[in-house]
Formats: C-alpha cells, sequence, structure tokens
C-alpha cells in the first residue's frame, strides 16, 4: 500500500458485524462517493466485536471468514490495499494492513469517521482531533445525553464533530430533547445514483420493502412515555392495507415467525425471507430494481418523537426510479415530497399517493430518481458533510 497525497478519509465500520447487503451498500455509497469526490479514502474496522454471523461454531475463526468477505467487497470496487481489520476482539491480529501503515494512516488522515458510532474510540483514532461521530439512528443516544449516562458522555468526548440522520433534531416540532453539551448537525445518506440506475421498467409488480418484523430490544423511555425500535409494531396499524387497494405488497422480512408469516398472508401481504435477496450486493440491488417501488413504515420512535430520519434503503430505491411510499417522521421538513416520494401518516394519504403513482406512474419514477440525485446524490450529500466541518 502506498499512501499517497490525496486527502485521506477513514470509515470506522463494523460490516463483519452486520455483513448483509443493505449495509454494505450504506458503507460503498460513503466510500465510493468520497473516493469520485477526489479523496483517498480507506475502510478500517476496529470495533472489538466478534464476527459472530461468520461463526458455524465456537471453534471457527471468524476473523478469517470476515476477512474474506471483506476482502471480496474491496476487490470488487478495485480498493485492495484500503481497508484493514483489527482482531482487537480477540488476539489482536491485522488484517489488510500492517500495523506500521495503519498508525500512518491514523497519523496523516484528513478525517476519521465513526460511522454508526460502531467503534469504540481508541487514542489512535482520536490523537489528531479529527475523530467525527456519525449516527444513522437517531433517539436512543439522544435521550441518553438527556438522562446524563456517563457512559455515553465519555464515549462521545473523543469526536470533534458529531451528524445525526435525525434531520428534524433540534427543530421546534421535534421532540427529542436537545444536548447543550455535544452539537448535532443534520445529514443523510449519501448514495451513488448511477449504480443504482435502471433502464428497464420494473418487472415485479408489487410494491416491496426489506427489514425486520420484530426486534424487542432498543425501546426506550422519555418524559414517562415508552418508545419502540421494532417496525411490526407500525407495520399492524396499516395491516389491512392490501384489502384497500388491487396493488400487491410483498414484505421482505427478517426475525419473524411462522405465527407471523401466516397472519400476514392472511391480510394480503407477500412474505419472503430477507435474506433471499440480502446475501449478496448484485441480489439486494436486483430486487430494488425490480420492484415496483417501495411501501414500508418507520420506527415509531422516528414517527412519534419526529425525528427527520429516512431511511437509506429508501433513498437507494429513489435512485433506481421506484416512487417511495414511506410513514411520516418529518423527514418532508428536508426533503421534496409529493412527486415519487410521498409521507404518509393516515391511511387516506398512504391510499391517497398510491393513487398518484397509479395514475401516472412513469412521472413518478422519473421523479423518484429527481429527488435522489438532489437530495441524497453522493455529490450534494458529502460536500455538505465537508462543508459543516471546514473541509
Amino acid at each position: 500500500m502506498i499512501i499517497g497525497s490525496k486527502k485521506k478519509i477513514v470509515i470506522l465500520g463494523m460490516i463483519s458485524k452486520f455483513p448483509v447487503a443493505g449495509v454494505v451498500w450504506q458503507y460503498l455509497h460513503y466510500i465510493l462517493g468520497f473516493e469520485r469526490l477526489g479523496y483517498e479514502t480507506y475502510y478500517v474496522e476496529s470495533h472489538a466485536r466478534t464476527p459472530t454471523m461468520f461463526m458455524e461454531s465456537e471453534d471457527d475463526d471468524g476473523s478469517v471468514k470476515a476477512v474474506e468477505h471483506l476482502a471480496a467487497i474491496f476487490k470488487r470496487f478495485d480498493l485492495n490495499d484500503r481497508w484493514a481489520f483489527h482482531a482487537i476482539h480477540d488476539d489482536g491480529r491485522l488484517f489488510g494492513m500492517s500495523q506500521l501503515q495503519l498508525k500512518e494512516l491514523y497519523r496523516t488522515a484528513d478525517l476519521i469517521i465513526n460511522m454508526h458510532g460502531g467503534t469504540v474510540p481508541l487514542p489512535e483514532h482520536y490523537a489528531t482531533g479529527r475523530l467525527v461521530y456519525l449516527e444513522t439512528d437517531p433517539v436512543e443516544l439522544q435521550i441518553e445525553l438527556h438522562d446524563n449516562l456517563q457512559a455515553t458522555i465519555d464515549f462521545l468526548e473523543p469526536h470533534c464533530a458529531f451528524f445525526t440522520f435525525g434531520e428534524n433534531y433540534g427543530r421546534p416540532d421535534c421532540k427529542l430533547p436537545v444536548s447543550d453539551r455535544f452539537k448535532f448537525l443534520p445529514t443523510r445518506q449519501p448514495v451513488v445514483c448511477d449504480l443504482w440506475q435502471s433502464h428497464d421498467g420494473p418487472t415485479n409488480p408489487a410494491f416491496t420493502t426489506i427489514g425486520n418484523w420484530n426486534q424487542p430490544h432498543r425501546t426506550v423511555r422519555l418524559n414517562g412515555e415508552t418508545y419502540y425500535w421494532s417496525k411490526h409494531y407500525e407495520f399492524l396499524k396499516f395491516i389491512d392495507l392490501p384489502t384497500r387497494t388491487s396493488q400487491a405488497f410483498e414484505l421482505a422480512l427478517s426475525s419473524y415467525t411462522t405465527e407471523d408469516q401466516d397472519m400476514l398472508e392472511s391480510k394480503g401481504w407477500r412474505i419472503r425471507a430477507a435474506m433471499d435477496m440480502s446475501i449478496d450486493l448484485d441480489s439486494y440491488r436486483d430486487y430494488i430494481r425490480q420492484s415496483r417501488g417501495e411501501f414500508t413504515v418507520a420506527k415509531d420512535q422516528n414517527v412519534r418523537l419526529r425525528s427527520g430520519w429516512f431511511s437509506d434503503r429508501s433513498a437507494t430505491y429513489l435512485a433506481a426510479g421506484r416512487p417511495v411510499i414511506t410513514q411520516d417522521t418529518a423527514f418532508g421538513n428536508s426533503v421534496q415530497c409529493g412527486e415519487g416520494l410521498f409521507a404518509f401518516a393516515t391511511m387516506d394519504e398512504l391510499l391517497n399517493a398510491l393513487g398518484k403513482i397509479t395514475g401516472n406512474y412513469e412521472h413518478h419514477s422519473r421523479a423518484a430518481n429527481q429527488v435522489a440525485r438532489e437530495f441524497f446524490g453522493h455529490d450534494r450529500v458529502l460536500p455538505q458533510f465537508l462543508n459543516c466541518l471546514g473541509a
């Protein structure tokens, strides 16, 4: 590996913890987006989490399997020498780079981005004062700060700047408590739009989505109220949707039971296992590009607290020219809605959006792509991100 003269950006990530295509694409849009802007971008895993999803037994060497997975991803995008996996969860082995190379990279990097806040900051990450916290799922951390949780304060302190996908955070209609100690700046998922462009129309007549059904963890409380992480609470509010229209709907799900599937199918939903299309990047992208559009809900936490969060997956549907109907989190305060992208709070609003798309699908398909390019394009999002840092 030769570290060149370009400005360098390091993404601290955890693909090996969630090695599914949607997560990998989220990282790739940052990595490839910065590359296209002329930066030399590196990906490093140094999170101390055992890569259990690659392990079939306790005797498996999860690190080696994780490294094989990462190597294949970065080879595909000609980034063979731009990644490292540091097995600090185990014996400290380093893959992809040498200790000397990684040390020099941290020392010379112009920016080190702690994506998801998934990496516990180490001295080598923040020694130069260039470590940035990038939060993709707001709410829990803001409530922890409101509750003065010392572990959260200590975790954030080494960072020099703070970003959140909760774009409505701090605005009058957002109910999340605002931290006086840490100033969070709004950002959103960048998308390299041409990677999703499809010249063909949808081959799947259904509106689809990909996600988890029941996730009972990460429930939070604020001012005596309980706010849920699991999306199934919100889906149940619109469970009769397939009976209200002739449009087909398909949910590609994880974290569901046979009983869940039977119930959903009895209501007219088509159900598929999410891993069918999440095992590799192309299957995931093809599933989105072949869909008629996306219908989905948001987490209760983001809906009721009006965080302004928007899904990175939904952004790729838009980039593929597939209209999106998604539950209102107040993201409309930051992203243009009404053509190609629709926010809903009630069944009537949902059906109205569906009627508009059905009435002029080609128009809303083009509009979806335009929304993606104008509001989520890497060449729009990432320069704004850097400008906030004075870069």
